[in-house]
């Protein structure tokens, strides 16, 4: 009997189907998940958005700050040497003066006064008179109240405090009563600093704030407050390339499980 023209030939292989079976057709063998385009696309903008979350945070924060705690002053003459030199910065505490008063011998930072002739925005001076006190110079040299005044922040040997050529009260030719929520301020530089010798005693409410500490050139503290600052900015860092990772993990799903019975190596 002829064999059936539909069959293969005897001894011929019968043809491989050319689909392939993936982990799908394997019973007990979950799927690959492979993250779409727009799952791809989707984490990079969450990324961006993180980043402009903290840039803006920062921003405001540093707003913030200059605004309310603390602000950098550039030292534009020779008022306070040898205390402060010229090109100096400083950093001013505005929140101090909120939460104690103003104490003689402060270096302050102020804005200018109505009778201060140099055209400059910001003062800055020492504390010498606080209100209600009578202050006057005799020989040369501070009384308060009828008694010298321990200036221990002035050089050797002192210099000398000389009165104003004008003729108004708080030129010092005469005791001089610095009236209430007003304070006298001088420069330690006292031959060579117009102070409220010749603009008069300054209103509380111009008192931006008190010098903190020296940042440039870089003081101890100066230091301390610039690597703390680059220690948070560097831990910030950090935090976020850390973070990246694990949303990677997260989009490429559970770890594939083989087939019932398989061995573990």
């Amino acid at each position: 009997m002829l064999p059936d023209v539909d069959s293969p030939p005897v001894g011929t292989a019968e043809p491989v189907s050319a689909s392939v079976r993936g982990p799908a057709d394997v019973p007990g063998l979950d799927p690959i998940p492979v993250p779409s385009p727009a799952t791809v696309t989707s984490g990079s903008g969450r990324w961006v958005l993180e980043w402009a979350v903290v840039l803006a945070a920062a921003l405001l924060l540093a707003v913030g700050v200059r605004t309310y705690v603390a602000q950098m002053f550039f030292i534009p003459s020779g008022s306070m040497q040898p205390t402060l030199q010229i090109g100096e910065r400083i950093v001013v505490d505005k929140l101090s003066y909120h939460l104690h008063g103003v104490h003689r011998g402060d270096i302050v930072v102020f804005r200018r006064p109505p009778l201060e002739q140099a055209d400059y925005s910001d003062l800055v001076k020492r504390v010498i008179g606080l209100p209600g006190e009578t202050i006057s110079s005799v020989h040369g040299r501070v009384f308060i109240n009828g008694k010298p005044l321990d200036e221990p922040w002035l050089p050797q040997p002192l210099p000398v405090t000389s009165p104003s050529p004008l003729p108004d009260g708080f030129s010092l030719n005469h005791p001089y009563t610095i009236p209430a929520g007003e304070y006298f301020v001088m420069g330690d530089n006292r031959t060579d600093s117009e102070d409220s010798r010749y603009f008069g005693p300054i209103a509380g409410n111009l008192i931006v704030g008190k010098m903190a500490f020296e940042v440039w050139p870089l003081s101890d503290t100066g230091w301390m407050v610039v690597l703390s600052v680059v220690a948070l900015v560097v831990l910030v860092l950090l935090l976020l390339a850390l973070q990246k990772p694990r949303e990677t993990m997260r989009a490429t799903g559970p770890p594939v499980r083989g087939p019932p019975g398989a061995a573990r190596t």
